[in-house]
């Protein structure tokens, strides 16, 4: 009877000596800081990297020039107005060739073609804001292709990077439900960026969009104010 206790007390202790050694050489699980999540997709992250900075810079490079556009005085058109009812041409031109917007350059050409036929000022006037427009959407189609692009070279990541891991599997003939999990999880890492850089990209480029409208809308609006005011009597 002794015998037996002695022998399970030597089995109890050879057990928990076993779970002990079993519990240290367990590796804690490694923690993933986004930076060498980043690094995990391979080289076809610089181009994303790349993509992401352009995304970024052309979107508050076009940000501040739109807002600069569309910042008209409200007392603009009236003052234009009162030199022109009043004959002051000169004093409405200095007028706009002060002003630093669209609004007022548009201005600017129908006040230099005052006594011509109104059909004439218009088309001077909507040739200056064609050119207008195009200063304004300058640059926005670079983050309507970057909306584009990105996931594409995501996907192109994802794929080329499953084609090396199931080429390492037919090679070596291992097939290890950790390493498949593993390359899996790194290789979707370049597709999330892209998708991530493109939605970003998108809204981007459809909030400009829509400021650059709304400056249009205001230019319109002060080109027909100002033939309204050509048709006006002088004093």
């Amino acid at each position: 009877m002794i015998g037996w206790l002695l022998q399970a007390g030597n089995l109890a202790t050879q057990v928990a000596d076993s779970l002990n050694r079993t519990a240290q050489s367990v590796t804690p699980p490694k923690e993933m800081h986004l930076w060498d999540i980043l690094k995990s997709g391979g080289p076809l992250m610089i181009p994303l990297a790349l993509m992401f900075i352009g995304a970024v810079f052309f979107f508050f490079e076009r940000n501040i020039a739109i807002r600069k556009a569309a910042k008209v005085d409200e007392n603009f058109m009236r003052i234009v107005r009162d030199h022109i009812v009043n004959g002051n041409i000169t004093a409405a031109r200095s007028i706009t060739k002060n002003t630093n917007n669209p609004v007022a350059r548009i201005i600017d050409k129908g006040i230099q073609r005052i006594g011509k036929p109104i059909e004439a000022i218009e088309r001077s006037m909507e040739n200056v804001a064609q050119l207008e427009m195009y200063n304004l959407e300058r640059n926005l189609n670079v983050l309507s292709v970057i909306s584009r692009a990105a996931p594409i070279f995501g996907f192109i990541g994802t794929l080329a990077g499953l084609m090396q891991l199931f080429f390492d599997i037919n090679t070596t003939g291992e097939f290890v439900l950790n390493t498949i999990a593993g390359g899996l999880y790194v290789k979707l890492v370049t597709s999330i960026t892209g998708l991530l850089i493109g939605l970003m990209a998108f809204l981007g480029y459809s909030y400009l969009h829509t400021q650059v409208d709304k400056t249009a809308n205001s230019m319109e609006v002060a080109a027909a104010d100002f033939l309204d005011i050509l048709q006006e009597p002088t004093k």
